[in-house]
């Protein structure tokens, strides 16, 4: 499976992964992103042994876009130390039904992983196990009753922006799982991971990658500025700036 790389040297693979994979291995069996990206760096650098790659964070399995993977342990342990002090910025593109009562907000909300149903139940105020979660969105277009969203996470919560938007009554397009219409013509939740921005673990440069889903599915109803203006708008105002 040919997996588009947006950057790579010794320590730091950024790709973008395509929507329908899961991003390790689960109790499907399917191909997931770790071991295909593995297999991949064993191939191409002829390496007989084990390769090390470490998952720095995840995207759910319908989700496509932007993702970054260490390529040695001191990597996988800085970076995943930037994700918990929250100086790894993640920012979104989604379609949801329906339009959000404010074009721009924050949300905050309370959620706790339901594990037997695999879902993310959504609570107003604090609850017992349920973790913080944040994020901003800011509505780009609509068109005929959906609308095209930027997101910012501040927080990175089971199922997260597809669980708060869904409890504003916004669900995101595809995902039945959070109440959205099932539709024929679309098999994934339309949920992008538009763009990664950290600290690289040895120089410490700030690096950020952006990602643009392909216009097929519910993203060929935005014109491509739409999809670019939606991919750049929290970009600039992230206190890591790349290139």
């Amino acid at each position: 499976m040919a997996i588009d790389i947006l950057f790579e040297d010794n320590h730091v693979l950024a790709v973008v992964k395509p929507p329908g994979i899961p991003s390790q291995e689960d109790e499907t069996r399917d191909p997931d992103m770790l071991t295909l990206l593995k297999d991949d760096l064993k191939l191409r650098y002829g390496k007989p042994g084990n390769v090390f790659l470490g998952l720095v964070h995840r995207l759910d399995r319908p989700v496509g876009g932007a993702m970054v993977f260490a390529k040695t342990s001191k990597a996988a342990s800085r970076l995943s130390e930037a994700v918990r002090s929250r100086n790894f910025g993640k920012t979104y593109m989604c379609i949801v039904q329906g339009t959000p009562a404010k074009r721009t907000a924050t949300l905050k909300h309370y959620i706790r992983k339901d594990a037997k149903r695999n879902l993310a139940v959504v609570f107003d105020s604090p609850a017992a196990e349920a973790k913080e979660a944040i994020l901003d969105y800011t509505v780009m277009a609509t068109v005929q009753g959906f609308s095209l969203l930027a997101v910012k996470l501040h927080t990175g919560r089971t199922h997260q922006i597809r669980a708060q938007l869904a409890h504003i009554g916004c669900p995101l397009v595809g995902d039945s799982k959070y109440g959205a219409a099932k539709r024929k013509d679309i098999a994934d939740v339309q949920l992008w991971s538009t763009s990664v921005s950290f600290p690289h673990p040895v120089t410490k440069e700030t690096l950020t990658f952006r990602s643009l889903p392909e216009r097929n599915a519910a993203w060929g109803w935005w014109t491509i500025e739409e999809l670019e203006a939606a991919s750049t708008v929290f970009i600039a105002d992230s206190p890591m700036r790349g290139r």
